[in-house]
């Protein structure tokens, strides 16, 4: 297989099915759609956020063990704040995000983005190695799981700065800290029962991930009720 047609493969296993969990999530805010040039650039800074926090994970593994706890909790806070850092000078702050529930369609976004380079990353090495098996295998585990915990994670950064949406400066910034917090747990705590659970155990620790999304999704129709809606600015 030649360089070309793997890194085309790669990408596509990891960007396609990102794209279909996005299509699903761009539903919850139907309605009231976001500008598709903002959801492409949200998209975009996601996947260049991937370039971003490599270099700063391997920085962390010299200063963590390499198979400790706290090299998860690392590995998961730089994801995390990189996620949040590029949104936020990309997206959260232009005048299109202009009520409390697009800051959770926008990080969910931006966390799509993040798991398209991710996953087209995860990719290339059993493709590389001709295992074709493997590869179907890794794509799939990586779309039902690792895919929605960046959406998860990031979506509980944005579900904090929808609830503070409309208070202080001061507070705002306590809820984001809080959300960061809270997304860096649930990220550090998948990670750590994905590396140490047995193979039998891992569709156990998946559908953790699916709870998360279940919740999620009541989380934002409780956004949805508590803020009244708006046209969107064209």
């Amino acid at each position: 297989m030649s360089e070309i047609t793997t890194i085309a493969l790669a990408a596509a296993g990891g960007i396609l099915p990102a794209l279909a969990w996005l299509w699903f999530w761009l539903q919850e805010d139907s309605s009231h759609p976001e500008p598709r040039r903002l959801i492409v650039l949200a998209f975009f800074v996601g996947m260049v956020a991937v370039a971003i926090a490599i270099p700063l994970q391997k920085g962390a593994a010299t200063f963590f063990s390499l198979a400790g706890t706290s090299l998860y909790v690392a590995w998961s806070a730089i994801e995390e704040v990189v996620k949040y850092f590029v949104a936020s000078v990309s997206v959260l702050k232009t005048r299109y995000a202009d009520e409390p529930i697009d800051m959770v369609i926008y990080m969910v976004i931006v966390a799509l983005g993040f798991a398209a380079a991710e996953n087209a990353l995860f990719l290339v090495a059993p493709l590389t190695g001709s295992e074709f098996v493997q590869t179907i295998l890794t794509g799939n585990l990586r779309f039902m799981g690792a895919t929605l915990l960046h959406v998860v994670s990031s979506a509980v950064i944005g579900v904090a700065l929808a609830l503070a949406f409309y208070k202080s400066k001061h507070v705002k910034r306590l809820y984001l800290l809080a959300g960061v917090i809270l997304a860096i747990a649930l990220h550090s705590g998948f990670n750590f029962l994905i590396l140490n659970t047995p193979d039998t155990g891992v569709f156990r620790t998946f559908g953790l991930v699916w709870i998360g999304v279940a919740v999620l999704l009541g989380v934002l129709e409780l956004i949805k009720r508590m803020y009244k809606r708006r046209p969107k600015n064209k």
